[in-house]
């Protein structure tokens, strides 16, 4: 297939999918060999791959053998890069590069070096946001504007907001990028006002390349404040310049916002980061450990995860704390110190609490359903993905047999128990909506079994 006729078949599908689906999900497709009937396809990352592989393969084949009948199937790669550890090469590109306005680099908020691309672990939680974010620091043309990255306190927002300014940095040093939390964005607009410099303001923050603001949420119910956002926001939109937020909810969620304002932040893409999953929390862990130079045994590692799953703060504490102790006391880390060093610390071990019954009746609390219509034999989906969840939340956070989880569920036998944990943690790989309820349900289990743990 020559150049042109994979031209002609991006065209194509342009109009069958849609300007936005193309621009977010085609048109970064790169045509790669063809041999035996199988056309390789070059993705920039692997959860863009797998998502064009659910989605659009079918699609995209279709019209290839327009040009070519002898293709058979589609194979995505991802796109080979050189690598580049930023963190290390930052300085060597700082001292050569022209420095941004003065003004400028005085509103930006310092930056850890630590929170680099290289030193986020990467989950089925946040992959969206990840890629997203890396996406955006390539600083390149992005189909999407802004970026807006959600989640709860400690679940790395603050930790991607950093690494793409400084990916940034290091790629196009040219550019003028802005990072300050919208607390920062407030109190430079009041000082502003104060000194009487509004149009000093004004050209600093409208004229940038790259304006990041974290914890965007806190402008909500200051008028002013948000009158000036808003028109910021419309001057570097219209201009084409790259927009990226964070917060701990989504737009509809943030009380008090101007709909004008809510509006805009939807425009773009909204991608949520979740409470890691247990196989994150132990990436996330050995990452750190291997971070700090110390060794710690595999199944310390996994008592540690299986203990603290609110975020990844906690997490990276709760490891350092027991290293702590383990170094001043002389003590091996073992399983033992581990259990008596988080029971010290307080973080509870729900899955040796809870109960089957006691996740499906959370479950149906927080769907407005009741036990009776979980255990019931009503298929209907509003039903149905409840207790699929409840299925999937009773094998991860409790120590119940699949036979036990199915007679919670209203007698059903363990095949559709295991059909319905494959099937949610599938979807949650690419539906960032069922990974925030489950999430929230995680966290509303979590408190349960903390109550629980606290009764004589």
């Amino acid at each position: 297939m020559t150049r042109d006729e994979w031209g002609n078949v991006k065209q194509r599908l342009l109009k069958t999918v849609g300007q936005n689906n193309y621009t977010t999900w085609i048109d970064p497709l790169v045509l790669g060999p063809l041999d035996s009937g199988i056309a390789t396809v070059h993705v920039p990352t692997t959860f863009f791959g797998n998502y064009v592989s659910q989605n659009f393969a079918d699609l995209i084949l279709h019209e290839m053998k327009a040009f070519d009948g002898s293709l058979a199937r589609l194979n995505f790669e991802v796109a080979e890069k050189a690598s580049k550890p930023v963190t290390r090469q930052t300085d060597a590109i700082a001292a050569s590069r022209p420095s941004a306005p003065k003004a400028a680099s005085t509103y930006t908020a310092p930056l850890e070096r630590r929170f680099s691309f290289d030193t986020f672990v990467v989950g089925k939680p946040n992959e969206l946001a990840h890629a997203a974010a890396r996406r955006v620091a390539e600083g390149g043309p992005v189909s999407f504007n802004p970026l807006f990255l959600y989640g709860g306190v400690g679940l790395g927002k603050t930790h991607l907001m950093h690494a793409i300014a400084q990916e940034l940095q290091a790629r196009k040093p040219e550019l003028n990028v802005l990072y300050l939390s919208a607390e920062q964005f407030m109190y430079r607009f009041v000082q502003a006002l104060r000194d009487r410099k509004m149009m000093d303001f004004k050209e600093i923050f409208r004229t940038v390349d790259v304006l990041m603001v974290d914890d965007v949420q806190f402008i909500a119910g200051k008028d002013s404040t948000q009158e000036e956002f808003f028109h910021t926001f419309n001057a570097l939109h219209s201009a084409g310049k790259q927009i990226v937020l964070t917060s701990d909810r989504t737009p509809k969620e943030i009380s008090l916002l101007e709909e004008r304002l809510r509006s805009r932040f939807e425009w773009g893409l909204i991608a949520d980061i979740s409470s890691p999953d247990l196989e994150t929390r132990i990436a996330i862990l050995r990452a750190k450990a291997e971070e700090s130079g110390v060794i710690v045994a595999n199944d310390v590692v996994e008592q540690v995860a299986r203990r603290v799953q609110s975020n990844v703060r906690e997490l990276e504490g709760a490891l350092t704390r027991l290293v702590a102790v383990g170094r001043l006391s002389g003590m091996p880390v073992t399983m033992e110190l581990a259990a008596r060093v988080l029971s010290e610390a307080v973080y509870p071990n729900p899955k040796r609490i809870l109960e089957p019954e006691q996740v499906v009746a959370t479950v149906a609390e927080h769907f407005s359903l009741t036990v009776e219509q979980l255990r019931g034999p009503k298929r209907d989906r509003e039903i149905v993905t409840p207790r699929q969840i409840a299925a999937y939340l009773s094998r991860e956070e409790t120590d119940a047999s699949l036979v036990r989880i199915g007679a919670a569920l209203g007698g059903r036998d363990h095949s559709t128990i295991i059909h319905a944990c494959t099937k949610i943690e599938r979807e949650m790989s690419y539906d960032g909506e069922l990974r925030r309820e489950v999430a929230l349900l995680r966290e509303a289990l979590l408190r349960l079994g903390q109550g629980v743990a606290a009764r004589p």
